[in-house]
């Protein structure tokens, strides 16, 4: 059986009588940024501060941050996002699972519960990218912090991490661009992002084909996007004489 191409699908009025087939392709891609550059934030914060953990002498700290690596980074995206939508709600005290289920209509309800379990998820490894960036560093730069007068935490800020991060940049960049794939994956809970919408667009329109080659053009334009951008910054940033910097 021949397969009937028609790109003109996405011109084509949508079956909800709203826009076009193309609006909801666009839709798709909206909520996937939103989604991610959200996570991401989220992320790249709670990431930083459990690699700092990692690092820091106390045996306490530096083992609950190595123990929340371990527990977000080796449990499956899909079961952490089942979690976070279908189980925490039931569990969280004081009323507050049934203040999220009743008070948040279900499209926020499942945007909440996909972009925390990104962010999670995407923190335990951005906190090994930060811990190996803070170890990379000659432990002469901790020690001349604290001979200036720095406390520890002002060390950290003001001496480690900005020279870290601009090590870290490229691994980061991965991070970052895995965000943005791994969004894909909230669909499974109701959450119409740009993979849903291609599905969805499926199953009204019966072209397959169009469907998922337009998904792929977006996801590659996002990527394309952000792999420019980190270039700029990773060309800005460079440090001489580590990682390739002259």
């Amino acid at each position: 059986m021949s397969y009937q191409w028609n790109w003109g699908i996405f011109t084509a009025p949508a079956a909800s009588g709203d826009g076009t087939y193309l609006g909801w392709m666009l839709d798709g891609l909206q909520v996937t940024i939103a989604l991610s550059l959200s996570a991401w934030v989220i992320a790249l914060a709670l990431g930083s501060l459990m690699g700092v953990l990692r690092t820091v002498p106390g045996k306490w700290l530096s083992g609950i941050a190595a123990t929340y690596v371990e527990v977000f980074r080796n449990i499956p995206l899909l079961v952490q996002l089942f979690i976070w939508y279908f189980v925490l709600p039931e569990v969280l005290p004081f009323g507050l699972g049934e203040r999220f289920k009743q008070d948040l209509d279900p499209l926020t309800q499942q945007f909440v519960s996909a972009m925390l379990c990104l962010a999670f998820f995407t923190s335990a490894r951005v906190c090994e990218q930060v811990r190996s960036g803070i170890n990379a560093l000659p432990r002469g730069q901790k020690n001349a912090g604290l001979a200036l007068g720095f406390t520890l935490p002002q060390t950290y800020r003001h001496v480690l991490l900005p020279m870290a991060f601009r090590l870290v940049v490229p691994p980061l960049t991965s991070e970052f661009l895995n965000i943005f794939k791994n969004s894909a994956v909230c669909s499974t809970i109701g959450l119409l992002e740009l993979a849903a919408q291609g599905r969805q667009l499926v199953d009204y329109t019966a072209q397959p084909y169009e469907s998922f080659i337009a998904v792929t053009v977006l996801y590659l334009l996002i990527n394309v996007v952000v792999m420019t951008l980190m270039r700029v910054v990773e060309n800005k940033t460079r440090v001489p004489g580590y990682l390739g910097g002259k």
